[in-house]
């Protein structure tokens, strides 16, 4: 048995073990329990986003001086949070308070090789779409004007000059529309 063949062989699969892992990343969303919807809506996108890319979510509430005398506001926000991301997460790790924190972890449903590979998926759906709206230009160069033969030109009409535009018998004579006259009192100028 050849050692050298051996140790290059065990590289490669160790290699290729290594190509399929995916390293799991827990993000943190810090709030507080007294958040303003608008915040709230931002905060929860963000979490919405990390579980879309496949990443674990560690939410945490951070309570200050008389709030810590209220965790059930800092739960409820934690199951209102859950409850709206139910269909891209789930509930790993219950709320639990440490110290001054109360921490919850939600996990995707996807895990990340999953999520970019439909995210990919998505991505050229997309460029799909927009090359099939997108005109094609023919392949075949644009045809040569082709010089009308003497008899096409004898039966067409030739055009007016300057001096042949005077109206004949059956044509009504053309008026240009009159113009104002300028007044010179109604034009502002420097004083």
């Amino acid at each position: 048995m050849d050692y050298g063949k051996f140790k290059y062989e065990s590289a490669v699969k160790a290699r290729e073990s290594r190509k399929n892992q995916t390293q799991t990343v827990v993000k943190e969303i810090k709030l507080r329990p007294k958040i303003d919807p608008h915040d709230y809506g931002t905060k929860k996108g963000h979490v919405e986003r990390f579980l879309k890319a496949g990443d674990k979510v560690k939410v945490t509430i951070m309570f200050r001086g008389r709030e810590q005398s209220r965790p059930e506001l800092g739960f409820r926000l934690l199951q209102r949070l859950a409850g709206d991301v139910e269909e891209l997460g789930f509930v790993e790790s219950a709320p639990k308070q440490d110290g001054r924190n109360m921490i919850m972890v939600i996990g995707p449903h996807r895990k990340k090789s999953e999520a970019k590979a439909h995210a990919a998926g998505q991505q050229n759906q997309q460029n799909q779409q927009s090359q099939q709206n997108r005109p094609v230009p023919s392949p075949r160069p644009a045809a040569p004007a082709t010089q009308p033969s003497s008899e096409a030109q004898q039966s067409q009409p030739t055009p007016r000059t300057q001096q042949d535009q005077t109206p004949g018998p059956d044509e009504a004579p053309e008026t240009a529309p009159a113009e104002p006259a300028a007044d010179s009192a109604a034009v502002p100028g420097p004083a």
